[in-house]
């Protein structure tokens, strides 16, 4: 699920606030409906809610120089599965995911080729993630769900430019 964004700068205000609050979307719609209500003096209720959640927009990929970037690449005709295995893998290491974002994508010219980019904000923080024992049962789980080998890169950003 896309981390989604809301920020203060972008909605009708005579204070000038200029607070952002990213997080999966009922987080964000709760912290930003108290928000509202303590700073901005709004009475919390559906509208204001459904008036956050409308305003919500996915949040960018933010990656800096000095982070690290996993690319796996493997072939598969069952991404569903995978998709349940990321999904089971999310909930069993919970806080202690130090991945801040995955991309997926489905190689358009190799029918069955994926390649996925995980990325954390350094490589110290990628070891402690493998070493977690949620990473483990995932990557049993990935060599199963595969056919062939698992190609992975381990990648230093030099460089990161929202365009």
């Amino acid at each position: 699920m896309a981390r989604k964004i809301v920020d203060c700068r972008e909605m009708p205000s005579e204070s000038g606030c200029t607070l952002t609050l990213t997080g999966e979307e009922d987080e964000v719609v709760e912290a930003a409906s108290q928000h509202a209500v303590a700073v901005h003096g709004h009475t919390d209720g559906p509208e204001l809610r459904d008036g956050i959640r409308a305003g919500l927009r996915d949040a960018p990929l933010d990656t800096r120089p000095g982070a690290f970037v996993q690319l796996i690449e493997f072939r598969t005709d069952r991404l569903d599965e995978f998709d349940a295995a990321v999904d089971d893998w999310m909930r069993e290491i919970g806080a202690e995911r130090t991945a801040r974002w995955f991309v997926l994508g489905a190689d358009r010219d190799r029918p069955g080729m994926h390649v996925e980019l995980v990325e954390f904000p350094s490589y110290e923080d990628a070891m402690t993630n493998s070493k977690h024992p949620a990473t483990a049962a995932i990557a049993e789980r990935m060599t199963a769900l595969v056919d062939g080998e698992v190609t992975f890169r381990n990648l230093d950003v030099v460089r990161a430019q929202m365009p």
